[in-house]
């Protein structure tokens, strides 16, 4: 499994306030566990940070370090909410993934950690 040892952070320009950060990305890949075949899919991330924020350049690392690996959608989408939990301790964290259309059929899967409450209404 990829090394959540990898992402770094850096310190909440703006801790007193709730404010909603979000990175896409665009070109992840992983592989399907059943037939080896790759996986495509685009990662949205929504937080809002506590103390520490994600580095951008640690966190393209992460996620390009699924490449190899055998995983479901649901599990990597929960795995990666997991560990960037865990590295940044948000006082709430969303992600969602979007998977291209496999057999007719498109997937998405959407986790969250937190009270839902403090997020902004978005614009």
């Amino acid at each position: 499994m990829p090394d959540p040892s990898i992402i770094e952070t850096f310190e909440n320009p703006n801790p007193d306030r709730n404010y909603v950060i979000t990175h896409t990305a665009t070109e992840f890949t992983s592989l399907c566990p059943v037939t080896g075949q790759p996986d495509f899919g685009k990662f949205t991330l929504r937080y809002i940070a506590d103390k520490t924020c994600i580095e951008l350049r640690s966190l393209k690392l992460y996620l390009h370090s699924y490449r190899n690996e055998g995983i479901f959608y649901e599990a990597v989408t929960n795995s990666i909410l997991t560990d960037l939990v865990a590295s940044c301790s948000p006082r709430w964290m969303e992600i969602q993934s979007h998977w291209t259309v496999r057999g007719g059929i498109r997937t998405d899967v959407l986790v969250r950690h937190g009270d839902d409450s403090i997020v902004p209404p978005r614009l």
